[in-house]
């Protein structure tokens, strides 16, 4: 039976959900639509749509909707209310000359902020047709800001009188942050701070101007004592909802949810070069109740990676929190480092995540969970299904040794012999996978590498066809530790780890760890 969903809806559009057998980014077969009016007045209009999340735009606040799908049944939604309509125009903004135009786009985040603060309570704040420069502009509560179709906004590529979140505000609660601990970082070009019932919206673009400045240049880095700024940032917020639009070229992370509760990304376009650093798309951090639907990733890290907070280099855990409860439905990953990452941030703990119905092209991994000795946390409840993967590397993995940090190589974090269990010992329990189709795979189908002092438990893999591997793959470790096998070609591959596989000739009897290894002392 099909299912006609509305996944978000704001005062001028709605994201639903065509929940037809077999859909995953796209539907298998395109299909006819009608939506009309039901307050009397006979408007209607008409559509086709390949997307299993269709965006539907031009809408009234406050009415009443029926959509018909051909075949498909019906669904009725009501917009939210509009308490306002303010056009940012009204307010004086400069059109864009060029990049290093510092003075127009501190003129238009000025002309911004004058204008979200006039904003009625509930109203909506429009960008229209256009390009436009703005240095970083703070969002507030109940408010929906709405890039038109047309409307571009960047930011400048100069860093002069670009704002600054500190690791902390003067009341202790974590701001600015860093591969999950406080540290002090440039504000994002659009960033909330505690913002409750916020939208973000419209078929408009965000541009970070990574590639215009600096920025991809010092990824690892601190410069003018901050981090890199993410493309937008949300923290501490509440009832949000982004859809629509795309952004592209952060300077670093592209959308980070740190701290939020109940958000819902739709019909997003997130971009970003394949040799950019850093930029993974979507990173929620110590958030609760995500939900990503039908957004389409090209980004040059990792286009998901849920993520927990790490344990500071003395056992400091005051600033973390557990990510719980993300659902990522009809996703298109065309590339990146991997589809949808657990880690390497995950010493908060992170819980109860279903990826379903996704596609995933090129990654370098399709499921990818990694930590090591010294985050502590748990990792539990993953549940992957309805996923088709093509040419990439290796579809699943769990690593325990993940050799990042300073201290990555060193023989305490890499030993294959058991440790003492202890707060920062790490632990993974709980991998589903089923109804998987896999395509030119390249290193191996599955790596799970875990601690013997804490092995990876309970992972479970049903219904798993390998269609093929990829020809012009060359042998190279499909996980990231120390004393890994080159593999090419391998089924699923397991070390400390307790795997269970309704195919066993899925299960290779190789070796993961090279049989002489001795970590680097």
């Amino acid at each position: 039976m099909t299912d006609l969903v509305t996944v978000a809806v704001s005062a001028r559009m709605a994201a639903i959900r065509i929940a037809v057998p077999g859909a995953r980014y796209y539907l298998p077969d395109p299909v006819s639509w009608r939506l009309r009016a039901t307050n009397g007045d006979n408007l209607a209009w008409e559509g086709r749509t390949d997307r299993a999340v269709t965006l539907l735009d031009m809408l009234s606040p406050g009415t009443a909707y029926l959509l018909e799908v051909e075949g498909l049944g019906s669904l009725q939604f009501r917009t939210r209310e509009c308490s306002g309509l303010v056009e940012a125009a009204a307010y004086g903004l400069l059109p864009y000359v060029s990049a290093q135009d510092t003075a127009a786009a501190l003129r238009n985040a000025d002309a911004l902020q004058a204008a979200i603060a006039d904003l009625p309570v509930g109203g909506t704040l429009r960008i229209g047709p256009g390009r436009w420069t703005a240095l970083p502009v703070t969002l507030r509560s109940d408010m929906t800001l709405h890039l038109a179709e047309g409307a571009e906004l960047c930011s400048p590529s100069s860093r002069d009188s670009w704002s600054v979140f500190p690791a902390r505000d003067n009341a202790g609660h974590l701001l600015g942050s860093w591969e999950g601990e406080p540290a002090a970082c440039f504000a994002a070009p659009l960033h909330a701070i505690g913002a409750r019932r916020l939208v973000l919206e419209g078929k408009g673009i965000l541009d970070g101007a990574g590639n215009a400045g600096d920025w991809w240049g010092w990824a690892k880095e601190t410069r003018d004592g901050a981090r890199r700024a993410r493309g937008l940032h949300l923290i501490d917020c509440s009832d949000v909802t982004l859809f629509g639009f795309t952004i592209r070229n952060a300077p670093s992370w592209i959308i980070h949810p740190q701290g939020c509760h109940r958000l819902v990304a739709a019909c997003l376009s997130i971009e970003a070069p394949h040799d950019s650093p850093n930029t993974d798309g979507f990173n929620p951090e110590g958030s609760s109740e995500i939900r990503v639907e039908g957004v389409r990733f090209t980004v040059g890290d990792d286009c998901i990676a849920i993520k927990a907070g790490k344990r500071g280099p003395c056992g400091e855990a005051a600033h973390l929190r557990e990510t719980r409860d993300v659902q990522i439905r009809h996703c298109l990953m065309e590339r990146g480092h991997g589809g949808v990452v657990i880690g390497s941030e995950m010493s908060g703990g992170v819980h109860d995540v279903l990826v379903e119905d996704c596609e995933m092209i090129g990654t370098d991994r399709g499921l990818r969970l990694k930590t090591r000795r010294g985050r502590g946390g748990s990792v539990s409840g993953i549940t992957m299904r309805r996923v088709r993967m093509e040419g990439v590397l290796t579809a699943f993995s769990a690593n325990a040794h993940y050799h990042c940090d300073p201290d990555g190589h060193d023989e305490w974090v890499q030993s294959r012999q058991p440790a003492a269990l202890d707060e920062g010992t790490p632990e993974i329990d709980g991998i589903a996978v089923e109804d998987i189709d896999l395509h030119e795979v390249g290193h191996a189908v599955g790596a799970f590498l875990g601690l013997p002092e804490a092995p990876i438990r309970n992972v479970s893999i049903r219904n798993l066809r390998v269609h093929s591997f990829d020809p012009e793959a060359a042998p190279a470790p499909p996980i990231m530790a120390d004393g890994v096998q080159a593999m090419r070609h391998e089924m699923i591959v397991y070390e400390h780890a307790h795997v269970e596989c309704d195919d066993p000739t899925l299960l290779s009897p190789s070796r993961l760890s090279v049989s002489n290894f001795q970590a680097a002392s």
